[in-house]
């Protein structure tokens, strides 16, 4: 499994998709959608390229998204599954170490949200 770690911008999109969801269909439903990030983070960090996960060379070199739909049945079966996920994940590998740029909602417009090859901080 490789390491990971959240650009700036990713951390910001956790906290703003989480907020919203609690905001919007309460706790549960937020510990539901957190759950499911976390397994779509393991999930890419245990194998990048895994079937499903898109390369995306419009958005740079190496650069691969993953819908976290692909993850729910990795999140944690307790709290129930989220039905319809909308997000996925934008990464790239860098030498020893897996990058998440973005967690962006499906309907955004990718090349707004990215900045191709610049790093991702």
């Amino acid at each position: 499994m490789f390491r990971y770690r959240l650009s700036d911008a990713a951390q910001r999109d956790v906290l703003d998709i989480l907020a919203w969801t609690q905001e919007q269909f309460g706790e549960a439903a937020r510990l539901r959608y957190e759950a499911l990030i976390v397994a779509a983070l393991r999930d890419v960090a245990s194998q990048p390229d895994r079937p499903g996960s898109l390369e995306r060379p419009e958005l740079g070199t190496g650069v691969r998204s993953w819908h976290l739909r692909l993850s729910r049945e990795h999140a944690k079966p307790a709290l129930g599954i989220v039905r319809r996920p909308r997000h996925f994940l934008v990464y790239r590998l860098e030498p020893g170490l897996l990058v998440i740029g973005r967690i962006l909602h499906d309907a955004m417009e990718l090349a707004r949200h990215l900045e191709g090859d610049s790093p991702w901080v």
